[in-house]
């Protein structure tokens, strides 16, 4: 019976046939099947078959990795937005607080009376942002001025880019004031550069300095401070 394994193991690889495809045929320990092949010659077509077997069980293997990554990601993803469920008045009041907390501007102890600002490149946290301004700042949309911060580079794109930014945060009826295009500097290695690429979108609200002390009052509220008006 070995023998005759043997013998078939040896007609495959002759054949071409990779290790994995032989065990396959012949119910051997992998290591006496590399014991009974190490002295196999193979011709060069036999060697561009195995390096092409090899190569695609590697992207074979590779693939089937992705595929279980997407799809614990998408577990994951979905169990998470079980555990938020429907957020409250008070939560998206807050959250919109914590949002400007973080990317709007400031107002200086030393130079009050600033309005406010904010700015971003993510459309759905800028969407967010606008819905919060109208419904717990009573800013009304006649009141939101919206410019846009685009490298030089994607000129060509402006008309593009408007679009999706105005689609994406649903203000009817608005427009894009001013496009400020920012200068590209070779020393800076930026990985979004693409088609995905829309810019930063600055949302300004017109005579709004009573909101943005207002606004700064909240934050107060969550950081326990005691402003200082110089």
């Amino acid at each position: 019976m070995k023998i005759k394994q043997k013998e078939k193991a040896i007609q495959l690889r002759r054949k071409g046939w990779t290790y994995s495809e032989i065990l396959n045929e012949v119910s051997v320990a992998k290591s006496t099947l590399s014991l009974w092949l190490r002295d196999v010659g193979l011709a060069e077509s036999q060697k561009q078959r195995i390096s092409r077997k090899r190569i695609e069980a590697q992207q074979k293997g590779a693939e089937a990795r992705r595929r279980q990554r997407i799809e614990l990601t998408k577990r994951t993803y979905d169990n998470a937005r079980q555990e938020v469920g429907k957020l409250s008045k008070r939560e998206l009041w807050l959250i919109g607080v914590a949002l400007y907390w973080a990317e709007g501007s400031k107002e200086k102890t030393g130079n009050i009376g600033s309005g406010v600002d904010f700015c971003n490149t993510d459309c759905s946290m800028v969407r967010l942002y606008i819905e919060w301004l109208q419904k717990y700042c009573g800013v009304l949309p006649e009141h939101i001025q919206l410019s846009l911060y685009v490298h030089e580079a994607h000129k060509h794109r402006i008309s593009e880019i408007k679009r999706k930014w105005l689609k994406e945060i649903g203000l009817q009826g608005t427009h894009i004031g001013y496009v400020y295009f920012k200068k590209n500097n070779p020393k800076t290695v930026r990985k979004n550069t693409g088609a995905s690429y829309f810019g930063t979108l600055r949302v300004r609200v017109r005579a709004s300095s009573s909101v943005s002390r207002r606004i700064q009052g909240w934050v107060y509220g969550i950081t326990g401070e005691q402003s200082e008006i110089v």
